[in-house]
């Protein structure tokens, strides 16, 4: 995982970013089908973490060992609508964009609560959510379905065989993926309460 800072753009700022875009257009191609993503709770000993201290992340394993996801638990007090003024439909969503993660800032991407793709370039993380990436896509989800999608600036991408290590170093606890956890309207104390059930769960504490 790496670390960069975060940053409000427009849509045309993915041109920016060919080389994020091309790895998650790929990631689109190559997704493990077999491998659905799953919940990682932080564990207490990455709180002096300023990134993923306290954090829950809905996490993709690829076909290549490497690994892409998302904080679910941190929204910004940014909306679309200040990101995007110009943009008519983005200033009817009313909820905060999330902090997905400190790779590709400048970028938005969307999950979307569905059980059919949502268009090209989107990628199926469970039975009933995708991950859209496509500009044109994302466009199109914010002005047909914004009520079944979250919004999320930046990723968080993990490189062959890291995350394994991370998990065999017991950074995190793990969790099946759950769609209405992903979309849980309050996250504030959300990491507390998987944490204290994800422990006594593992540990027995």
């Amino acid at each position: 995982m790496s670390h960069t800072t975060p940053s409000a753009s427009i849509f045309t700022r993915i041109l920016l970013l060919p080389l994020l875009l091309f790895a998650l257009m790929a990631a689109a191609a190559h997704a493990a089908d077999d491998d659905e993503a799953l919940i990682l709770v932080a564990r207490p000993q990455l709180n002096a973490d300023a990134m993923y201290g306290s954090t829950i992340l809905l996490a993709k394993p690829m076909r290549d060992g490497s690994s892409i996801g998302f904080i679910i638990n941190k929204p910004t007090p940014v909306t679309l609508g200040e990101l995007f003024p110009d943009h008519q439909p983005s200033l009817k969503v009313t909820e905060s964009v999330f902090l997905g993660g400190p790779v590709g800032t400048n970028m938005i991407v969307a999950l979307v609560a569905r059980h059919e793709s949502p268009g090209s370039g989107s990628i199926q993380l469970a039975p009933d959510l995708f991950l859209a990436v496509n500009a044109q896509t994302v466009d199109r989800i914010i002005e047909n379905d914004p009520e079944h999608a979250r919004f999320f600036a930046g990723v968080v991408v993990w490189r062959p065989g890291e995350l394994e290590e991370e998990l065999k170093r017991g950074f995190w606890y793990e969790m099946e993926a759950d769609t209405a956890l992903v979309f849980r309207k309050q996250t504030v104390g959300l990491w507390e309460e998987l944490a204290q059930k994800s422990a006594i769960s593992r540990d027995g504490i």
